[in-house]
């Protein structure tokens, strides 16, 4: 259906076209023509080309919606300049009354059906008029089927002119309600937190949605039409594996598990594949960075691990603590007899000494195995950790010239004083440990920010302790095991020591972890939450 600016543009055309090429005939042909006939012409010849010059300026140049007032006067005039020509070439004779037709043919376009049948009348009106009042004919049966053919057209063309419209409408609602599901599929997509991507049949590119983009390290721009093994070689190869097998098979692939690498990064992510459209071989993918749920798998286990642990070591410490204290106590009795020599007294020192450190070494295993929140109360976490740190640093373990600052905000906390203590302690003593003489090490209190935090856990007003070093950084093969039990990077170390933080930290429903590069050091990051209460996901 055309709209109503083209159908205008065709009446300027029409009625110019017709006007002029009935003066130029009767120009021709003056000599024939009566005088006032000419000037009737010429005028209705220069007052068409007026009229759709100043119409065509309105619509076209100042591109103003032409409203029902203007379509009707358009209309009128129409109807005037057919009935003049009608009336200059004959009247009823006259080969331009099909004109009629063309101008209700316009009006069953332009206006409603009911309207469209007023400038039938109107045409049917003008007609009679000009052939009664100036050539009344006879009342033959060819002039009553001329004005039945006028009303025929008009009902006819209004009918189809209503139904074309009807359509039109609904075709225009229709694109409307695609255009909407479009934007709204598109804002769906770019808003997802997963990539999206799409392969056509030809194993080229086809959609890439921002996430996407961001995961893979690819500009949709660029990449769209290129071939997705080539994307896809070195920075996820396994993708590119699975994609290739589901536009082969048309066998979709739910939670296939591989490694992104963009650069020294490297992560885990989910993979789902789907086959579109089976046998044009198009293939949709969505995956997820993983690294995180992995992350948190990753802490569960290892609580599950300690907690076994720690069960199995507050049982054996039980077992062999006791025996070992009558052990230690019978070989000081010894010792006090007169008739032991210098080589006895050297050998139950010797026992004394290491019962002692055996007992130490259980005193460990039973703190490992009893971490638990015992009393919370609010607490100013940068003055216990101050403490701890200060602590720390007057171990006889601890080489001289370590250097330990700590700085912060004052963040208030509820929670077990002793064993926020002993969290730091351990932590602020390793650094210094793994620094060396001359080491550095930073204690940072602050409140806690979103990036702190690993996806799938929430906190109520998170606090954070950092302890960095500047040590020569954990081994990779030490890093992923460096929270279990009897795991140690140090000589004489019993391992357990990080063990001990991991527990303090989980009574205190919070988490740990660590970061560490080779010759750059480490940090070790402890999330608290303030008030005691976390709500973690499955």
């Amino acid at each position: 259906m055309p709209d109503v600016r083209a159908l205008l543009r065709l009446a300027y055309i029409g009625r110019v076209c017709v006007a002029i090429g009935i003066y130029v005939a009767a120009a021709f042909y003056f000599k024939e023509v009566e005088p006032g006939i000419l000037v009737m012409v010429a005028s209705a010849a220069v007052l068409s080309v007026s009229v759709s010059a100043v119409s065509a300026w309105y619509t076209e140049v100042r591109r103003v919606a032409p409203g029902q007032t203007f379509l009707y006067v358009q209309t009128l005039f129409d109807l005037a300049l057919v009935t003049a020509v009608v009336h200059v070439t004959g009247g009823f004779t006259s080969n331009f009354a099909p004109l009629y037709i063309l101008v209700i043919s316009l009006s069953s376009l332009l206006f409603p059906f009911a309207s469209s049948l007023l400038i039938t009348l109107l045409a049917g009106v003008l007609y009679f008029a000009v052939i009664f009042w100036f050539n009344p004919p006879d009342l033959s049966v060819a002039l009553w089927l001329q004005l039945a053919l006028f009303v025929l057209v008009s009902l006819a063309a209004g009918w189809i002119a209503s139904k074309v419209r009807a359509v039109a409408s609904e075709r225009q609602i229709l694109e409307e309600e695609v255009e909407r599901l479009r934007l709204e599929a598109s804002d769906i997509l770019d808003n997802l937190r997963s990539g999206i991507l799409t392969m056509d049949g030809s194993g080229k590119l086809s959609y890439l949605n921002p996430v996407a983009e961001q995961l893979l390290g690819l500009d949709a721009e660029a990449a769209i039409g290129e071939s997705v093994n080539d994307l896809l070689a070195e920075v996820a190869p396994e993708m590119a594996r699975v994609l290739s097998l589901t536009q082969r098979d048309g066998m979709s692939v739910r939670r296939f598990e591989a490694e992104i690498k963009r650069g020294d990064d490297v992560f885990p992510f989910g993979l789902t594949t789907t086959s579109i459209n089976v046998g044009e071989g198009n293939v949709s993918a969505i995956f997820t960075d993983i690294s995180e749920s992995k992350r948190i798998e990753d802490l569960k286990l290892r609580n599950e691990r300690l907690e076994a642990v720690a069960e199995m070591s507050a049982s054996l410490a039980h077992e062999i603590k006791n025996p070992l204290a009558s052990i230690r106590s019978s070989v000081e009795q010894l010792s006090r007899s007169m008739q032991t020599g210098e080589d006895e007294k050297f050998l139950t020192q010797l026992v004394v000494r290491e019962s002692d450190r055996l007992s130490g070494l259980l005193s460990e295993f039973l703190d490992f195995a009893r971490v638990r929140v015992t009393q919370r109360v609010s607490l100013n976490l940068l003055t216990v950790v101050t403490e701890a740190a200060r602590m720390a640093g007057e171990h006889p373990d601890c080489r001289s010239g370590s250097q330990v600052t700590i700085e912060g905000d004052d963040v208030e906390i509820n929670g077990d004083e002793d064993l926020i203590h002993s969290i730091v302690f351990n932590l602020v003593l390793n650094a210094i440990q793994a620094a060396g003489e001359g080491g550095k090490v930073t204690v940072t209190v602050r409140h806690g920010q979103p990036g702190d935090i690993p996806g799938g856990i929430t906190f109520e007003g998170p606090a954070v302790i950092m302890v960095s070093d500047t040590g020569p950084g954990i081994p990779s093969d030490l890093l992923n095991r460096l929270f279990e039990p009897f795991v140690t990077g140090r000589v004489g170390g019993t391992g357990l020591g990080l063990a001990i933080v991991q527990r303090a930290v989980d009574a205190h429903q919070g988490v740990v972890y660590v970061e560490s590069n080779q010759g750059v050091g480490t940090v070790f990051t402890v999330v608290l939450p303030s008030s005691g209460n976390t709500g973690k996901a499955a």
